[in-house]
């Protein structure tokens, strides 16, 4: 069973890559830094913020996706904006998506808010490991020393990196936030020995609204809309912070029929002035439901009321969400 999942799970790979290449890591916690999907954000904290996540998806699943990334950014009010770096990994079966980007964006005072464009450079590595491969007429009796039987496939691990630029703006309010971003805007492509992976172009949508339910109780509702002008995905949202510490949300992912994928329970706490810690559980919907125990996340935010740089900051707005 193991070994025609691992097979289907390459024909797919490779299938999707011909057509339009790697989507993003799915998170669910992506309410708690928009960074991860828009370079315009870096900054807005008005302060530094780290993030780490890790994240098990389909628990159970043999070459379920599985990826971490720690991301870090804050205001550089001397150049009139806020600077971020981030570091991530997908594992998905045989192949593993390694990202590295730098990020910039100028922030600007608005009536209502500050607007900020945002510009990014990421380097990617896509590796394919022959070892995690398996074909009907190979042979893998003895541990160690096997063929795949196969002239077009490798039995190692074999990469190739590019760098792809993106792109984003983002409006923060006293209660409103929106961004719109893109990446890989050059749609760059990894080569490697025998295969060419393309990276298609994706494109997000994020909003959220931050409501005071009374002296001591903020309730947000956001969402997240992704689509490569192909197949598109919809995360609806809502947490609650009680006495700034103790956080509890859920979340819908899909939009109709064939794209519901699952609903997500959330659970945070402080584990200190500075830091908090989310863990989200998301519950599948899909066909797929049956196959595994449900996705696992693991998030922790750690804020520092610090930046770099003398300059004139933007006009600081109050926002509930930045006490998280």
């Amino acid at each position: 069973m193991q070994m025609k999942f691992r097979l289907l799970l390459f024909i797919g790979i490779v299938s999707t890559a011909a057509l339009r290449g790697q989507q993003p890591a799915q998170y669910t916690t992506y309410m708690l830094d928009p960074f991860r999907i828009n370079p315009a954000y870096a900054g807005l904290d008005y302060g530094l913020s780290a993030t780490g996540v890790y994240r098990q998806q389909w628990a159970g699943l043999q070459g379920a996706p599985r990826g971490v990334r720690v991301g870090v950014h804050l205001p550089l009010y001397i150049a009139r904006g806020g600077v971020g770096v981030q570091a991530e990994q997908d594992d998905i079966g045989a192949h593993r998506l390694s990202r590295a980007q730098l990020a910039y964006n100028y922030q600007m005072d608005m009536a209502g808010g500050v607007l900020a464009l945002g510009i990014s450079g990421t380097f990617q590595q896509w590796t394919l490991n022959g070892n995690e491969l398996r074909t009907p007429d190979g042979a893998y009796t003895e541990p160690g020393s096997f063929s795949h039987n196969d002239d077009l496939l490798g039995l190692l691990a074999e990469s190739g990196g590019t760098v792809a630029v993106g792109a984003g703006a983002f409006f923060q309010g006293d209660r409103l936030s929106v961004g719109i971003s893109a990446e890989n805007l050059n749609a760059p492509s990894a080569t490697l020995p025998l295969l060419v992976y393309p990276f298609s172009r994706n494109y997000h949508i994020y909003a959220a609204y931050s409501i005071e339910a009374g002296r001591e109780l903020v309730v947000q509702p956001s969402l997240w809309f992704r689509t490569d002008a192909i197949e598109n995905q919809l995360d609806l949202s809502v947490t609650a912070t009680y006495k700034d510490n103790i956080l509890l949300g859920t979340s819908y992912r899909g939009y109709s029929t064939p794209t519901q994928d699952a609903v997500v329970l959330l659970f945070g706490f402080r584990l200190s002035p500075a830091l908090r810690m989310v863990y989200a559980h998301d519950i599948g919907l899909s066909a797929l439901k049956d196959a595994h125990s449900g996705s696992h996340e693991v998030a922790i935010r750690y804020f520092l009321n610090t930046s770099i740089g003398k300059g004139k900051p933007p006009r600081i707005i109050y926002h509930p969400r930045m006490k998280q």
